[in-house]
């Protein structure tokens, strides 16, 4: 993982926080799993699932009631990010704020990154 010694690679509010803890006692799960995909305007989108266990190689963050497990192709992408769970009057879900991200579609749903410096994607 990517990772400072002593530091959680990602963060989750306490609203966040709650929503997990709900949804794992809900369906009897080891916690949330949170990866990327391609797709979406902007090339990634994020993806969430409830997981009975870890697979192999996830990174597992615990805070209170709430258990996140990072996929291990999305822990370089995620590293630093923050998870917040937000509610209004139109629309309730979670939210990403990431640092790693260099640009997102108006929707939201969709984010980029930087290439690697030395993937194919750099030379």
């Amino acid at each position: 993982m990517f990772s400072i010694p002593g530091a959680a690679p990602v963060t989750i509010t306490p609203a966040a926080e709650r929503q997990i803890a709900k949804l794992m006692a809900g369906k009897d799960a080891f916690g949330l799993r949170i990866g990327l995909k391609k797709g979406g305007c902007a090339g990634m989108e994020y993806t969430m699932e409830l997981a009975a266990e870890p697979a192999p190689n996830e990174e597992v963050v615990e805070q209170g009631g709430a258990r996140v497990m990072i996929a291990p192709m999305a822990q370089m992408f995620l590293f630093g990010t923050q998870i917040d769970y937000k509610t209004d009057l139109l629309e309730s879900g979670f939210k990403f704020t990431n640092p790693n991200v260099t640009d997102a579609c108006g929707c939201g749903e969709s984010v980029r990154f930087e290439p690697l410096e030395g993937s194919r994607a750099t030379k």
